[in-house]
């Protein structure tokens, strides 16, 4: 599914955004660069995004972009991304404690097993190290009754016009519905390898950043 969309999934992404995706990643990256870390690992790298703007904070760290999708992957090389490694989130191939930092963007939420995919985080991880997790959440208050009418009744038709595959989209509010948000999520990140987890909420909740330090 990802391999079909690859070519168009930028610009479907920062679309259906409204370009929100390109401040929050930049966020993230303003987040890591605080780290000062040298080594970054960048999981379900997708199209790159974020491990070019953490390259751009920190253009003397070593990043690796890893995902699944060898598609997805030639996007992020042709798009200036130094390091891929094709590579299952679940089993990843790298040594214990190889990393001073993991970042993953909206990916954690499609992996079949999260805590798994935490406890893989935590391992690849230097004492210390950091987890920067940026994935969808529900807003609360009087945005939620609007975002999910825009998430489940119009964001599919709307996908399907920019990448041609409906089908790619149209699991995505029930992902986000069934993804764990706030405490659940914090609470879930530190059964699995992390400490003093903490969530940081953009433009009205419809995303969140978590980031913790490896127990």
């Amino acid at each position: 599914m990802f391999g079909r969309i690859a070519r168009r999934y930028d610009l479907a992404n920062h679309l259906l955004s409204a370009g929100a995706d390109i401040w929050w990643r930049r966020r993230a990256a303003k987040m890591v660069e605080r780290w000062r870390p040298k080594h970054i690992l960048d999981l379900a790298s997708g199209s790159g995004d974020l491990a070019l703007a953490i390259q751009h904070r920190l253009p003397e760290a070593t990043i690796i972009a890893a995902d699944f999708s060898p598609e997805m992957l030639d996007v992020a090389k042709n798009k200036g991304v130094r390091e891929t490694v094709l590579a299952d989130a679940l089993h990843l191939p790298f040594a214990g404690e190889s990393f001073d930092c993991v970042t993953v963007a909206f990916g954690l939420r499609n992996m079949a097993d999260w805590s798994l995919a935490l406890s893989e985080m935590s391992r690849v991880l230097r004492s210390s190290g950091h987890v920067l997790v940026l994935d969808f959440s529900l807003p609360t208050g009087l945005l939620r009754p609007a975002y999910r009418f825009y998430l489940h009744r119009c964001l599919p038709g709307l996908a399907s016009l920019v990448t041609g595959q409906r089908e790619a989209y149209d699991y995505l509010g029930g992902s986000i519905e069934e993804f764990p948000s706030g405490n659940e999520m914090i609470r879930l990140i530190e059964k699995n390898g992390f400490a003093s987890a903490s969530a940081h909420s953009l433009t009205g909740g419809i995303a969140t950043i978590y980031i913790a330090e490896k127990a």
